[in-house]
C-alpha cells in the first residue's frame, strides 16, 4: 500500500496538489498561507505563494506594492531611503529631507559621504581649505573668519611664531613682554620649570620662578638668613647694607620687635633701648 503524503497541518492528502515545504514538512497552499504568509504593508492583503515577497526591516510588500510613498515609482532593485516608516526613492527623499552643501548649494544625496560642522553640511569633496583648495576630509582644520583652513595653511598664514622655538602657536600660548611663547617653552631661565600659570619675576629681561630668583638674587635676611624676595608685598627693614624680614627685626636679647621703634647695635646684633642701655 502506498505511503500517505499529507499536509502537515490539516492532514489532507497532497497527492496531485501543489504544496510548500517548510522545515522539511509539507503544507498545502491554503494552510501555508494561513500560517506563514506575510501581510503586505501597502495593500493589507496576504502575500501568496505565487507572489514575490519583498521585505525590509521585518516589513513585507507585494512586488507591485513596493514603491515610493511620494511619487509611487517602483523601488524594486533601486536604492531607497526610509523616513518615519515611509519608503522614499532617493529623489523624493533628497527633495524633502537631505541637507544642501554649504559650498556648491546642491543636495547631498543619501548614502553620500558628507562633512558637518556647526550646523552646516558639505559634500566631502566640497569641504576644502580656503587657501590651498584641497579637501580637508578627516584631517584637522582651523576655522577663521567663517573660512576653514587645513593646519599647515593656517600656520603659514596666521599662526604666531614662538620666540623660543620659532614654531607656530596653534592654540593657547603665553605673551610675555609682548612676545608670544608656547606654554611649554615659557620656562624659568634657571631650573627650566614651566612658568605658565605660576608666579614669576624677571631680571635683565629673563624670567625666573620665585624660588630661583630668591636663590640667585634676593638679599638674605640678617636674622634668619633666608632670602628676602620683596615680592607680593613682603615688608623688610634695611639698615647699613643689612636687611631683615619684618618678623625677624627683633631685639637679640629679649626678642622684642623693633619695627617702628628705636634700637641700638652691638657688633652684628640689634638691641632694644632697655637691653642696650648697659652697652
Amino acid at each position: 500500500m502506498a505511503e500517505r503524503f499529507d499536509c502537515h497541518h490539516c492532514e489532507e492528502s497532497l497527492f496531485g496538489k501543489k504544496y510548500i515545504l517548510r522545515e522539511e514538512s509539507p503544507y498545502c497552499v491554503s494552510c501555508f498561507e494561513a500560517l506563514y504568509a506575510s501581510t503586505c504593508e501597502e495593500c493589507g492583503h496576504l502575500i501568496g505563494c505565487d507572489c514575490k515577497d519583498l521585505s525590509y526591516k521585518d516589513r513585507h510588500w507585494h512586488e507591485g506594492c513596493f514603491h515610493c510613498s511620494r511619487c509611487k515609482h517602483s523601488l524594486v532593485d533601486k536604492p531607497f531611503a526610509a523616513k518615519e516608516d515611509q519608503l522614499l526613492c532617493t529623489d523624493c527623499y533628497s527633495h524633502e529631507y537631505s541637507s544642501k552643501c554649504e559650498e556648491c548649494k546642491k543636495t547631498i544625496m543619501p548614502g553620500t559621504r558628507k562633512m558637518e560642522y556647526r550646523g552646516s553640511s558639505w559634500h566631502e569633496t566640497c569641504f576644502i581649505c580656503h587657501h590651498c583648495q584641497q579637501p580637508i576630509g578627516t584631517k584637522s582644520f582651523i576655522p577663521k573668519d567663517s573660512q576653514n583652513f587645513c593646519v599647515p595653511c593656517y600656520e603659514k598664514q596666521y599662526a604666531l611664531q614662538c620666540v623660543q622655538c620659532n614654531k607656530p602657536i596653534t592654540s593657547g600660548g603665553v605673551t610675555y613682554r609682548e612676545q608670544p611663547w608656547h606654554k611649554e617653552c615659557f620656562v624659568c631661565t634657571a631650573c627650566k620649570k614651566p612658568l605658565s600659570g605660576q608666579r614669576f619675576t624677571s631680571r635683565d629681561e629673563f624670567a625666573y620662578c620665585l624660588s630661583c630668583f630668591c636663590d640667585l638674587y634676593a638679599k638674605k635676611c640678617a636674622g634668619c638668613t633666608h632670602p628676602i624676595s620683596g615680592l607680593g608685598g613682603t615688608k623688610y627693614i634695611s639698615f647699613e647694607e643689612r636687611q631683615w624680614h619684618n618678623d625677624c627685626f627683633n631685639c637679640k636679647k629679649c626678642s622684642l620687635s623693633l619695627v617702628g621703634r628705636g634700637f641700638l647695635t652691638e657688633r652684628d646684633d640689634i638691641l632694644c633701648p632697655d637691653c642696650g642701655k648697659d652697652i
